[in-house]
């Protein structure tokens, strides 16, 4: 084996991010205090570049900028070198984000920002062409040798900026949430509606799996039939898209245009795992087989390529694959040309060319990207054979078209394991679960959530944010804390294991201790126990991923019910309270937050079965779409709030409560049912 030309400080780290970076000829550190000390000590301003594994944009300025020896030795003269991975160090990029952000008006990743040696950012951007970056960092560089007070100057304003971006108040209006018009904020949704093609207009279009969970609820809820055709219009048009993996499952981060054609092809696992969620409830919902389709083959891709012996999950797969040329080249694996297809194909081309559009609808530069536009039923019916035998077909195609492509170098695989990331796959596993009442789906959720319980939880109730290669490391952040705690109260709702429901609370206590700001009434992202930042920032608004605040103050309100715990109940309500006012102005980015204010605004029920045959009840009833309800389940005596009392010895009674008042036992789901309203 060849002895890489160079090798710098990295080479020790566990990141696949931080190791692809290791052989360049740029002195990179990882962050932490000894370095940074070292650019005090040293005087010097720091380069800090931030990306993740999979990001395609972030290999190309490694390959044109970073392995390149004339931009190294500008970087390795001038400055102190620090390269992160954002999904190690989510904390760091939120911080610097937000400066790119103010300084530039967008931001986005490989993201570059050169600090002060205190930390705070004087000049930032995304991605940078050789020359522009060499030119930039150079003049950064002079200005700090001659006028050093202007750009400690700029950081002071900047600062400023940067803690004003996450600013929040305590709300004092107690009326807030009562008198909130969520019609209006459903009203200003609907505006950016594409009716067409589903989500919302224009592109680059990001999947959004929390905002269509709550518009699905909404449109339940109020009977609204145009407003659950546009959710299921949108999975519809995804799971159609180029955008789903169709041979081998799975979605991709996003699509680069409306229709959901082409996507950024790589695939990130915190996506599958909401979106598993997501296609879960809308199956219990609509029974539409195509949802059921799309959950058993991205599980199946999940289980294949993204799970480990010990039960974890991997964090993503590159966009970017080699070519048969040696080129490295963005959805190489995962597109075709025409020829290629017609040959592997055979005589079945002409069918698959109309399922997919291999034509100029599905066309890509020179290579095909497949995309579906019509339904199985009337594919059959334009070629004159049953939806049976196109079913043959298609699974022939999948099982030829993976053996072909698997003989394709591979995308990179990023094998570490992100805590919140696990947590919310448990969640798809649940609910797919709930759905389908798969075992393996429960055994899969289970085998994960006793990792998370032995491996990433520490001695003192606190969680570690990553693991790789036997090692937990990093102090977890509130998204670990908010994304297991709801992993695991689904955990108990489905096997009625206090033991997951005592962690919850565990969890929910030590948050409090370590991460929850009175002053505020929310909860910070970073624990008082990690390295201050510039600034410690409250991540309250929802983006692909619901915020942490938002997942955290439903998991509050569900606690509060199951232990009869009034603070957990009245921070909930404050923190919904805190964040309101935003919400009407801006309701896109405060969809968990807007589905959490459901609970307030019509009946939230809680659904209590015991007796003897309480599993057998509660695989019937999760059956049934129940977004306003929690269960509790047992099928022995417990001393839990819910459930102390209620055990009949010879009978299984379920208990339909709301409003703190009880209709009386019931011994059939079909009646219990009867009892609960999910629409009005």
């Amino acid at each position: 084996m060849t002895t890489p030309k160079y090798t710098n400080a990295l080479a020790t780290e566990t990141s696949p991010y931080l190791l692809q970076h290791a052989h360049n000829p740029v002195n990179w550190n990882p962050w932490n205090e000894e370095v940074l000390q070292k650019a005090k000590k040293e005087n010097k301003l720091i380069i800090v570049s931030i990306g993740y594994a999979a990001c395609h944009w972030c290999h190309v300025m490694e390959k044109e900028s970073f392995e390149d020896s004339t931009v190294a030795a500008v970087m390795n003269q001038n400055f102190i070198n620090i390269k992160v991975d954002r999904e190690e160090r989510p904390d760091i990029d939120q911080v610097y984000i937000n400066a790119v952000q103010l300084m530039t008006g967008s931001a986005g990743w490989p993201l570059n920002v050169i600090i002060l040696p205190d930390g705070r950012p004087v000049w930032g951007g995304t991605y940078f062409k050789k020359n522009d970056w060499i030119a930039s960092i150079e003049q950064i560089q002079e200005l700090y040798k001659t006028d050093p007070e202007k750009l400690i100057t700029y950081a002071t304003r900047l600062e400023e900026g940067i803690k004003s971006m996450d600013l929040i108040e305590r709300n004092t209006d107690d009326a807030v949430i009562t008198n909130f018009n969520a019609s209006a904020a459903l009203d200003s949704l609907k505006v950016s509606f594409d009716l067409p093609y589903g989500g919302t207009k224009g592109a680059p279009k990001f999947m959004m799996p929390n905002n269509l969970e709550y518009l699905l609820r909404k449109g339940v809820r109020t009977n609204d039939k145009a407003l659950i055709s546009h959710v299921t219009n949108t999975l519809d048009k995804m799971a159609y898209g180029g955008l789903y993996d169709a041979i081998g499952g799975g979605f991709a981060r996003y699509s680069v245009d409306e229709k959901w054609h082409v996507p950024h092809f790589e695939k990130m696992l915190y996506d599958n795992a909401q979106l598993v969620s997501l296609y879960s409830k809308a199956y219990i919902l609509t029974k539409n087989p195509l949802y059921k389709d799309v959950v058993t083959e991205t599980l199946t891709y999940i289980e294949r390529e993204m799970t480990s012996e010990e039960g974890t999950f991997y964090s993503s797969l590159d966009a970017d694959s080699t070519t048969e040329n040696g080129v490295l080249e963005e959805g190489a694996f995962y597109t075709y040309t025409k020829e290629e297809l017609q040959q592997i194909l055979s005589t079945d081309f002409k069918l698959f060319a109309s399922y997919y559009n291999v034509n100029a609808f599905g066309k890509w530069e020179n290579r095909y990207v497949l995309i579906r536009t019509k339904n199985d039923s009337i594919i059959a019916n334009e070629h004159n054979i049953s939806v049976s035998q196109l079913q043959e077909k298609k699974d022939t195609w999948r099982t030829t078209l993976v053996a072909y492509r698997n003989k394709r170098p591979k995308p990179r695989l990023d094998d570490k394991t992100l805590t919140s990331w696990n947590a919310l796959m448990i969640k798809g596993y649940v609910d797919a679960y709930k759905a389908f009442s798969k075992k393996t789906y429960l055994e899969a959720a289970l085998k994960n959530a006793t990792f998370i319980k032995n491996k990433q939880l520490k001695s003192d109730q606190g969680l570690y944010h990553s693991y790789k290669d036997g090692k937990s490391t990093i102090n977890g952040y509130l998204e670990d804390y908010a994304a297991v705690i709801e992993a695991y109260i689904a955990l108990y709702e489905v096997t009625m294991d206090e033991q997951w429901l005592d962690l919850s609370k565990q969890l929910a206590d030590y948050s409090f201790t370590h991460f929850y700001t009175e002053e505020k009434g929310m909860f910070y992202f970073t624990s008082n126990k990690d390295t201050k930042l510039v600034t410690r920032t409250i991540e309250y608004r929802d983006n692909v991923i619901s915020s942490s605040n938002s997942i955290m103050a439903k998991n509050l309100f569900k606690l509060a019910h199951y232990f009869d715990a009034p603070l957990f109940r009245s921070t909930s309500d404050q923190m919904l309270k805190n964040v309101l006012p935003d919400a009407t102005k801006y309701p896109g980015v405060f969809s968990n937050w807007l589905d959490l204010l459901e609970n307030h605004q019509f009946n939230y029920y809680e659904i209590v079965i015991s007796g003897k045959n309480a599993s057998e009840k509660l695989v019937e009833l999760n059956q049934h779409y129940l977004p306003n309800a929690l269960i509790a389940a047992s099928e022995k005596e417990s001393d839990s709030y819910l459930l102390e009392g209620r055990f009949p010895e010879e009978e299984t009674f379920i208990y339909v409560c709301v409003n703190n008042a009880c209709r009386l036992p019931v011994k059939t789901v079909e009646k219990a049912l009867e009892t609960l309203k999910i629409s009005e």
